[in-house]
């Protein structure tokens, strides 16, 4: 039987990650990975051309798919939606299978040329997060809600890097103490804007904001697309 693109990719990942705690995501690790899985250099190459840095993405890809799939089956019906938030952003950090793993990802998304990637990946993990939760905003604040909640995982998951508390409370508690934070940024808007005195000075940027529409995910059956569509 011929493996898939995408098994031979998960082979190549579930190797590498033996490899990562000691050598980092590096060419180094790749190179070990190809030889322990027995692949050909160059079908390696063609399926991870960047090597290391395409299964760090692929781990961190990982991580989001079963967060979803635990936001999907855990009921959240009964909690107010900041503890929503809160709870997806702990279903993904419970997520990782490997701490050590994802702590040479903080590091190899340090680098500059690197950096790009690890923003997208977290604000992906961020848009999944919204749009799970049933987020149905079309203008700005499609942008602000991700981009706050990106500030947030982010300095949630670099204490939880360093937390030793049992089942990482303080990560939890520190977690609960970003989102109040948010959350009273945004009643401090709610007020500003409410202010008959402010409006006159908030009418052409909230005129501007107005202006701003979310992305337009095109549909996945549309002729061309990688999907199955039947």
């Amino acid at each position: 039987m011929t493996a898939t693109y995408e098994d031979t990719k998960e082979q190549l990942l579930n190797t590498i990650l033996d490899h990562v705690p000691f050598d980092g995501w590096s060419e180094t690790s790749f190179r070990a990975a190809i030889s322990d899985c027995g692949l050909d250099a160059g079908l390696a190459r063609a399926i991870c051309p960047r090597g290391a840095v395409d299964l760090a993405l692929a781990f961190h890809a990982r991580g989001d798919a079963a967060m979803l799939d635990r936001i999907n089956t855990e009921d959240l019906s009964g909690l107010k939606f900041r503890d929503k938030i809160a709870a997806a952003v702990r279903f993904r950090l419970q997520a990782v299978e490997d701490k050590e793993a994802v702590r040479r990802g903080v590091t190899l998304f340090a680098l500059p040329i690197y950096a790009a990637d690890g923003a997208k990946a977290v604000w992906g993990t961020c848009d999944q997060i919204w749009t799970a939760l049933g987020d149905t905003s079309d203008d700005v604040n499609w942008y602000t809600k991700r981009a706050t909640l990106s500030g947030v995982y982010s300095s949630t998951l670099l204490y939880w890097l360093g937390d030793d508390s049992p089942d990482y409370q303080a990560t939890w508690e520190f977690l609960d103490r970003r989102i109040e934070g948010v959350m009273q940024f945004e009643k401090l808007k709610a007020q500003v804007n409410d202010n008959p005195l402010l409006k006159p000075f908030l009418a052409v940027p909230n005129w501007l904001a107005g202006q701003v529409k979310a992305p337009v995910k095109m549909p996945d059956n549309l002729p061309g697309s990688l999907s199955s569509g039947k």
